[in-house]
């Protein structure tokens, strides 16, 4: 009996080792991923793309190791754009339509790369800038990260020495940013060297603030380049020599031939600099708005030199990922794109389809109402451009710089391909455009912070009531200010995920002579009311900026001010804030809202 047992309890640990053995052989043979991306840095802004003003070894390495990508396309801007290559689907359809306000959150229904590739057993790391929400469960954690390094905003106001978050916890860094980045995607790529892991970079620069390190800054004076363009170049530069420390760490592991690199950008150039002779930059729905850079290395799989020919686009990224990793699909939601493959390793190119890919520009700060947005539409051939309530058609091939519309001469061409641009807009904008409301109570997050940014300002923005920056838009790091008439309000949407009683507090700024005033807070028809009696009024703190700056990039420190306690139920909201009494010629400035869930 003892033996008969003694044989069963061996066997069946056998076959324990032979399942394991299997599925850690299975994972072995998955390559890793790591998808790196630069935010503002234009086609224009690499050396191999004939320009001789900049320096950018790595990137040029990249590209001769593996395919360049001939006619790439994403979005007009950041938010979208990476909305639609972790989903693979165009932006419209995930809920982003904006980069801020709360227009750029991504709906938590949508399936990213980072969560297929984890339930196939994938490590998942982001290390940079998110912009497709803050709040759980549309922060990275939420969406298929395991670890999760940077900020989730649009911008980020202060590049060196500065404050970050790693998985919702504040963390003080030191040093450059794109260094710190880096560093921590090192880190991650070490730590799983001996399983498949997603690592996705998408650092911060060029974006503005235009700060750089000296040494990069110095190496580009004297080109008769614009300050602007100079700390671009410079920027783009530094994180050239970032990436070359991810190829080398990748060597030091061997690492190398199982790793899928893949880098590109997010939009054309924030500024006027070399481009191709193309026409637009970043916000641009034509080809120098939307047309960057990609370069892919897979070694074995992807020829050194390939040159991608046909149009492609972000959409493209994660069912590639998916067929080159042997990795099914757990979305149920159906993907725009087309995988890449066949073009990648040169197998039946022959057959490859002809594509039509569409350009949409919502980036405002309000619910879009106009029956067909600015947008645009291309073929291998042409480009069919939609804005101020007219259509234009190009012949890129003859035309590549777009002097020339040629809508008159082919009629038929824009007929067919204005039409689809209609149909296409329709089925990706069916789920509408309300703002997506802030979820409160989330299990794992028990404050949520309601950033000033993503109130909507009542009568409007300007008028008695301001976000902070230039113009009325409400940017990443925006706080409420010039609210000279009491009566006006800030609303929040919210959306109660788990009802019981929160602490409200109040992060705010005080001039002496506004003290004495007060507001009041209302949220499910109960309210909370504060007499703001102490000022407090910092000053603006700047940046290390190679130029002046935008007001967009200014901090201050805030003071906090608990409001009391709401009973809050299980479903939608608004959370308002208005004033009741005014002292002196302002109300208070307001960065955030924070309701923290008592046990």
């Amino acid at each position: 009996m003892r033996r008969a047992l003694f044989l069963n309890l061996v066997c069946s640990l056998l076959l324990v080792f032979v399942f394991c053995s299997g599925q850690l052989s299975q994972a072995a043979d998955k390559p890793n991923v790591l998808l790196i991306m630069t935010d503002d840095q234009g086609w224009g802004d690499v050396r191999s793309h004939d320009n001789p003003l900049i320096n950018t070894p790595q990137q040029d390495l990249l590209a001769k190791q593996g395919a360049r990508f001939d006619r790439f396309f994403v979005s007009p801007v950041c938010a979208p754009t990476r909305s639609a290559l972790l989903t693979g689907r165009y932006s419209l359809r995930t809920g982003v339509h904006g980069v801020t306000r709360g227009f750029e959150n991504m709906r938590a229904e949508e399936v990213t790369i980072a969560e297929i590739l984890k339930s196939a057993g994938y490590a998942t790391g982001a290390f940079g800038k998110w912009h497709n929400g803050r709040h759980y469960p549309m922060h990275p954690n939420g969406q298929g990260f395991d670890e999760f390094f940077g900020f989730c905003g649009g911008h980020w106001n202060s590049y060196f020495d500065t404050n970050l978050e790693r998985n919702k916890q504040p963390v003080t860094t030191k040093g450059y940013i794109t260094d710190v980045l880096t560093d921590e995607a090192i880190q991650f790529i070490k730590q799983n060297k001996d399983r498949p892991f997603f690592c996705y970079v998408p650092y911060n620069a060029p974006h503005s603030p235009w700060i750089v390190p000296e040494k990069y800054w110095d190496k580009y004076a004297d080109k008769g380049l614009d300050d602007k363009t100079r700390c671009a170049y410079a920027m783009v530069e530094c994180v050239d020599d970032n990436l070359g420390r991810l190829m080398q760490t990748l060597d030091d592991l061997n690492l190398s031939e199982n790793t899928i690199v893949l880098f590109l950008t997010d939009n054309g150039p924030n500024g006027k600099r070399y481009n191709g002779d193309m026409r637009g930059q970043k916000g641009s729905i034509h080809e120098g708005g939307i047309r960057v850079p990609l370069f892919v290395r897979y070694p074995g799989k992807i020829k050194p030199g390939t040159v991608v020919k046909p149009i492609t686009a972000h959409i493209d990224i994660l069912p590639t990922l998916l067929e080159f990793c042997g990795v099914e699909s757990t979305s149920g939601n159906p993907v725009d794109g087309k995988s890449l493959v066949p073009l990648l390793t040169q197998e039946s190119t022959e057959n490859w389809p002809q594509r039509m890919l569409f350009t949409d520009r919502l980036f405002n700060t309000s619910i879009p109402a106009a029956e067909l947005p600015t947008g645009s539409v291309r073929t291998d051939r042409w480009r069919a451009a939609y804005e101020r309530n007219k259509w234009s058609l190009y012949d890129m091939l003859a035309d590549p710089g777009q002097k020339q519309d040629v809508a008159q001469a082919h009629p038929e061409v824009l007929q067919k391909l204005s039409a689809a641009f209609a149909n296409w807009y329709r089925d990706v904008s069916d789920a509408g455009f309300e703002p997506i409301p802030i979820p409160v109570g989330h299990p794992k997050e028990a404050v949520t912070s309601i950033p000033a940014n993503e109130s909507f300002l009542q009568p409007e923005a300007g008028k008695g009531i301001n976000y902070s920056g230039s113009g009325h838009h409400g940017y990443a790091n925006s706080w409420i200010e010039d609210w000279t008439d009491p009566e006006a309000t800030a609303v929040w949407h919210l959306d109660v995920l788990t009802p019981g009683t929160y602490t409200v507090t109040m992060q705010y700024t005080c001039a002496k002579e506004d003290a004495g005033c007060e507001i009041q807070a209302i949220a499910c028809d109960q309210k909370l009311t504060a007499t703001i009696s102490k000022p407090h009024d910092p000053p603006i703190i700047g940046n290390q900026d190679r130029i002046d700056q935008s007001e967009n990039y200014m901090r201050k420190e805030w003071a906090t001010i608990k409001l009391g306690t709401l009973e809050l139920k299980k479903g939608r909201c608004d959370l308002t804030l208005t004033g009741l009494k005014k002292v002196g010629p302002k109300m208070i400035e307001v960065k955030a809202i924070e309701m923290t869930r008592v046990p």
